[in-house]
């Protein structure tokens, strides 16, 4: 019998492995739903149409949703600003109102007055107007072929800027294009920018962080994870910088809110800015994150965050210093451990070559056209992977190990002046330049602990020389290996870098900034903490970066011509671009899950499990007072379900980093929760969506309310809101919360 080979036998079974857009995959452009979405989001429980999700002539779902600073998501939940995101959203902020003495991040903060709402400079909340299909124009005088990958890239934005310049001329607005489909197509995004955002809320940390680390990227989940902002403008209601003159913003649009709850099959949507996925890697793409750069980075980070760990458990002082740091890092760290163990689960790299030897046997069963664009493309998939690994290892080792420590992350901040005084820039030019670093070094040192930070040199830099493949180490590196192989290794090292250094504190960083100003360099320029950095960034860009970007602009290249393959593969099915933090909207239903053999969980969580995990010995678990009293004294008001009060619930919407505070809304346009998670065992959903695994985490909304109006004791926030439906029951106390109708006012206006 004649052995066929494994792949053939495998694109013989032609379609039926095809990656189909299956239920509740997807994150879709809110101008296409009408055309792609609406029949199925409808036939789930949709009761609006796609037009009242995004119009650009009248109020829509798209008005109350924000993109909150630079990565998260927020949401308009009255008509006078009010902004509802996630706790781990506003955390910076929180952290930045915080000390010792009045320390916010542990014990909450609630503006009882206007006056007492809290500015935070720099922050926004970033309105889309309206977007529009521009490929064309992007496209215009671009070759589809014989050009370079950068060559490309610059005459592409070069005409984005145009496009978006025509846009807004004349106008408050600004805008953007950004790419999707790898670069197939390109979509005009009009936005209008709030810049006076305050601080109105944000429950304590034993609340808002309820289950730590221990319960991140987990279900179920007891978390209160919200805070809440408002958005001011100025007199005409435009974006203002800030002023204590200016007034709370009236929105075209806010969300009503829910009192009904959710039982499993309801329909939820999500309407947020996702930051990045990709879907359509290949095998070598995926076996690349599986093998390579996830494990690198998760070790990095297990060392770091081990350091941060016992520091901050020391110290309140370097507590609140690290604390929206650690958590920055320690949500990716947990995010790519359970990324890497759900690709093996699925088997993804095997699952993807499958894939692959279906598009093989398309693309050579075409016409010469189809064979000459599309039959060579994966053996050079493979060509280019392989030849950037090393590369891709380098520069992971540069940005987490290397750069992750703060010391040489602010060193190489002060590089470009050094760089000014080597080309004898003007006198005009090197203030400047002295100024700007000056201006910016309290806030570096504000949250920087020298003493921690040298314990994490001395962890990181062995990893650092040890992952980064020898020919692509510094020599400075190699010279510090054998010199400090005998004499006390990198803790010697360490101690002697932070001791001899004088930028490991402000008073002497600025002195040394000062001197180069008076145009002597030589103090900055012998600080070992610059030569470390100097020798480490130097190598990067001479040797790492130039073969790196070669190599990821040519795969670039093919991935924008196996997307475009893909589409013309697969004329059934819709595709959704990947996520690039733009608008999109995804949607599902409730529903449990079984994680694994003997495993099942609910839908829902409740009050009943945050006094279930209560231990007082665990700060991750600790519960205020004031919760246990209202939990004892059964005090939930109209926020009651089945004798508790619901904290959370899960659906299988798509999501990924960016949604994080982003609405989950029903099918009437009525806020339900605000998403704030996934499961662990879904965290590959950015590479690869399992509809049996992949659940979003939501806070309930009645949940956030109770925490405001019972345990905050600021019912002047839900009287701005608009409540509507009720509990499915009565509370304890026989109360009913009465129906409000939902207020909507068209606006007219294009744009």
């Amino acid at each position: 019998m004649t052995r066929i080979p494994r792949l053939v036998l495998l694109a013989l079974t032609l379609f039926t492995l095809l990656p189909q857009a299956r239920a509740d995959e997807g994150m879709w452009l809110p101008l296409l739903l009408k055309q792609l979405n609406e029949a199925d989001m409808q036939k789930k429980g949709l009761k609006l149409t796609a037009e009242q999700i995004y119009s650009i002539n009248q109020g829509s779902l798209k008005d109350a949703v924000v993109q909150f600073g630079g990565g998260c998501t927020g949401e308009i939940i009255s008509d006078q600003g009010l902004l509802l995101t996630n706790h781990h959203c506003g955390y910076s902020q929180i952290q930045s109102h915080s000390s010792v003495e009045n320390d916010y991040l542990t014990k909450g903060y609630w503006a009882m007055t206007r006056e007492q709402e809290l500015p935070n400079p720099g922050l926004t909340a970033t309105f889309i107007v309206r977007m529009e299909d521009v490929t064309q124009q992007v496209l215009t005088g671009v070759p589809a072929t014989n050009i370079l990958e950068a060559e490309r890239e610059q005459l592409v934005q070069a005409n984005s800027q145009r496009v978006a310049r025509a846009a807004v001329q004349g106008t408050n607005y600004q805008a953007f294009v950004r790419p999707m489909f790898s670069g197939n197509e390109y979509y005009l995004f009009v936005t209008e920018v709030f810049q006076d955002i305050r601080l109105v809320g944000a429950p304590p940390s034993s609340i808002g962080k309820f289950g730590g680390d221990t319960d991140n990227w987990a279900w179920p989940r007891h978390t209160g994870d919200f805070s809440i902002f408002r958005i001011y403008a100025g007199p005409d209601n435009k974006p203002a910088p800030y002023s204590p003159e200016n007034q709370p913003f009236k929105p075209r649009h806010h969300l009503p809110i829910s009192l009904s709850g959710v039982q499993p099959g309801d329909f939820t949507l999500v309407f947020g800015f996702p930051g990045r996925t990709n879907e359509y890697l290949t095998s070598w793409g995926v076996d690349e994150v599986y093998s390579l750069s996830n494990p690198a980075k998760i070790k990095v980070r297990d060392a770091k965050l081990r350091i941060l760990d016992t520091d901050m458990k020391a110290s309140d002082k370097v507590r609140i210093q690290y604390a929206a740091k650690y958590a920055s890092i320690a949500n990716y760290w947990k995010k790519w451990i359970g990324e890497t163990r759900g690709l093996k689960k699925l088997d993804a790299v095997t699952r993807k070559q499958e894939q692959e030897a279906q598009f093989q046997k398309w693309a050579e069963s075409g016409d010469e056209a189809r064979k000459a664009a599309y039959a060579p493309l994966l053996p050079q998939f493979q060509k280019s992977y392989a030849a950037v690994r090393d590369y891709t290892l380098a520069r992971d080792y540069v940005t987490e190990a290397a750069l992750g420590i703060e010391l040489m992350l602010y060193a190489n901040s002060l590089l470009p002046a050094l760089d000014l005084t080597d080309k004898k820039a003007s006198a005009e030019e090197m203030a400047t330049a002295i100024e700007k670093l000056k201006k910016g070094a309290p806030g570096f040192f504000r949250n920087y602990n020298a003493a921690t930070d040298q314990k994490v040199a001395a962890a990181l830099l062995p990893l650092y020389a040890n992952g980064t493949p020898a020919a692509l180490l510094p020599a400075y590196v190699k010279n510090l290996q054998k010199q400090y192989a005998t004499t006390g290794g990198w803790n010697a090292y360490a101690e002697q870098l932070y001791g001899k250094s004088r930028l490991t504190s402000l008073e002497s960083a600025l002195k040394v900034l000062d001197e180069v100003a008076k145009g002597n360099a030589q103090g900055l320029r012998q600080d070992p903490a610059i030569q470390l950095a100097q020798s480490i960034v130097n190598t990067y860009r001479q040797q790492v970066l130039p073969t790196y970007n070669a190599a990821t602009d040519n795969i670039a290249l093919l991935q924008r011509t196996y997307v475009a393959g893909l589409r013309q593969q697969q004329t059934d099915r819709k595709f959704y671009p990947d996520a690039n933090s733009t608008l999109r909207v995804a949607y599902g239903q409730v529903a449990g899950y079984e994680p694994a053999d003997g495993t099942k969980y609910d839908f829902y969580t409740t009050l009943d499990g945050i006094m279930e995990k209560a231990d007082p010995t665990n700060p991750e678990f600790e519960v205020p007072a004031r919760l246990a009293e209202l939990y004892k004294n059964k005090d939930y008001g109209p926020y009651a379900y089945k004798g508790s009060v619901p904290v959370a619930f899960i659906a299988t919407n798509h999501t990924t980093g960016g949604n994080s505070g982003s609405p989950v809304i029903n099918g009437s346009g009525e806020l339900i929760g605000i998403n704030f998670d996934r499961n662990w065992e879904g965290t590959m959903s950015d590479i690869m969506f399992d509809p049996d695994r992949v659940r979003n985490i939501t806070l309930d909304v009645r949940y956030m309310l109770f925490v405001v109006d019972k345990y905050a004791g600021a019912g002047h926030l839900v009287k701005e809101m608009t409540l509507v439906g009720g509990p499915k029951e009565a509370d304890p106390a026989g109360k009913k919360l009465e129906k409000i109708k939902v207020k909507r006012k068209p606006a007219k206006q294009k744009a």
